[in-house]
This record gives structure tokens, sequence and C-alpha cells, in this order.
């Protein structure tokens, strides 16, 4: 049974967390374990790095929006506690990718895809993913590839 060099990293997290006793942590760390064991045993196959980096960045994604509604309903105690699971999740993301950094990809794309217009935007964001995943929000992207045809 291969085992990647993230999923390493966050096996390796879990246990740091159980020796320090840092319930918080751990919990939060369970819960990336228990989502990559669903999906290895629903789909019967070994998670790699890529797949990986898709599955925690939707959980910081569910995590963000259950923020917002807490927040909305007044509830900042359960807000905080899911603002406290994106940090620990975001530690095993690579380093996030700067407007600058973003801007230059976002041209690479639509000029190795050959885009002229919006409807072709499907080209760009298919080069894209792979080289921002975990490292840009795709909300965020999406925007800026709109911009580059307007």
């Amino acid at each position: 049974m291969a085992s990647t060099e993230l999923k390493s990293n966050v096996k390796d997290a879990m246990k740091d967390a159980m020796r320090a006793k840092d319930k918080p942590r751990l919990g939060t760390i369970r819960l990336i374990m228990a989502e990559i064991k669903r999906i290895e045993v629903d789909e019967r196959t070994e998670i790699d790095d890529e797949r990986l980096l898709t599955i925690l960045d939707k959980m910081v994604k569910q995590r963000r929006d259950s923020a917002r509604q807490y927040s909305d309903a007044g509830r900042t105690e359960l807000a905080q506690v899911e603002l406290d699971e994106i940090v620990i999740i975001q530690e095993f993301l690579p380093e996030p990718l700067s407007n600058e950094e973003l801007d230059i990809l976002v041209q690479q794309a639509v000029s190795e895809s050959g885009a002229t217009t919006v409807q072709e935007m499907g080209k760009v964001m298919a080069i894209l993913k792979p080289k921002v995943q975990g490292r840009a929000d795709m909300g965020n992207i999406s925007g800026k590839v709109k911009k580059a045809f307007l």
C-alpha cells in the first residue's frame, strides 16, 4: 500500500498531535484522515497528492461556508471553531499564489489554449486547474479568466 508524501505528512501530524495531547488539532486531522479513508474505500483506490489537495481544498471551502453561516446567525463561537479548523487544514496545502502570479498564469493559459471568447473559458480552466489546485480559490481564478476576455 503505497503512501503519498502529503498523506504521510498528515499521518505524522496526527501522531504529533496525539503526543502533544492537542485535541482540537487532532480532531481536525482525524477528519482529514476519515475523508481520505472514505474515498479510498468507496472508490477502492489509493489517492495521490493531487487528489488529496482537491480534498483539502474542498474541506477548507466547506468550513468557510459554515463559518459564514454561523457568523450570519450570530453563532460566533461555532464560526471560530470552523476558522480554527481552516488554519489546521491549510497547513497541509502548498503556499498560496499571489495575485500577480495568478494573473501571469491566467495570461499564459489563455494564450496556450488559444481561447478568444468567454465561451471557451473551459479550455483555459482545464489548463489552470492542475497548476493552481490547493494554491488558489477556483472562484477567484474564474473571475480572473473572465476579466482576461473583457
